[in-house]
């Protein structure tokens, strides 16, 4: 394994374990706090939230992929030709990247089974339900979250100078999920990190 990815893998995961412990205690808390905020918060965050589905970024880079292979088989000018299969190389990045992730975090779901805010009532913020085969027990760690983590994280592996801007979408896309009770703070960091750790290993 390449030192350096080595290297952003140990402080990957040890930023999602530091992370995650020390959110945990505060999940039910937190949790209730972001669903009491105005409605108006709320609802924006509604709208911005499934921005972070895997679906609409696995088939948005797959389309890139078959539209860089036709230009770069259709063209004569072999710039051009060059620039369609360098675009080919990096669409195909991110397909991997995002499917890569997705299946990553269908696994974990499933293995943890923590059941979703919403049925903190019933169960609290702690219960775990391995194998349960329902979305109702896959809050750990948060799906749209790790996309929009692998995603983002691609684009900073990629443009640096605007790493800020890619972090301040990911964490909105991510923030949204924990607002939307769709999943508590330690599960969307979880999913945010995990999906960067994706990205990294993806490149390298």
């Amino acid at each position: 394994m390449n030192r350096s990815l080595a290297t952003s893998s140990l402080w990957i995961l040890a930023a999602t374990a530091v992370l995650v412990v020390a959110l945990v205690p505060f999940d039910p808390l937190l949790s209730e706090r972001a669903r009491g905020l105005p409605g108006a918060v709320v609802a924006f965050n509604e709208r911005i939230t499934d921005f972070g589905t895997f679906r609409w970024m696995i088939y948005g880079s797959g389309f890139l992929v078959i539209l860089a292979y036709v230009v770069s088989r259709a063209s004569a000018d072999e710039s051009t030709a060059g620039r369609a299969r360098s675009g080919g190389r990096l669409s195909l990045y991110f397909f991997l990247t995002i499917g890569a992730t997705s299946a990553l975090v269908h696994l974990v779901k499933l293995i943890v089974g923590r059941a979703r805010p919403e049925l903190f009532a019933e169960h609290g913020a702690y219960s775990l339900t391995p194998f349960a085969y329902d979305d109702l027990y896959s809050s750990f760690p948060s799906g749209h979250s790790a996309a929009v983590g692998a995603f983002f994280g691609a684009f900073s592996m990629l443009v640096p100078r605007l790493r800020p801007l890619f972090l301040l979408g990911a964490l909105a896309i991510g923030v949204s999920r924990v607002i939307v009770g769709a999943h508590y703070p330690s599960d969307v960091a979880a999913g945010l990190l995990l999906g960067l750790w994706t990205a990294i290993a993806t490149a390298y």
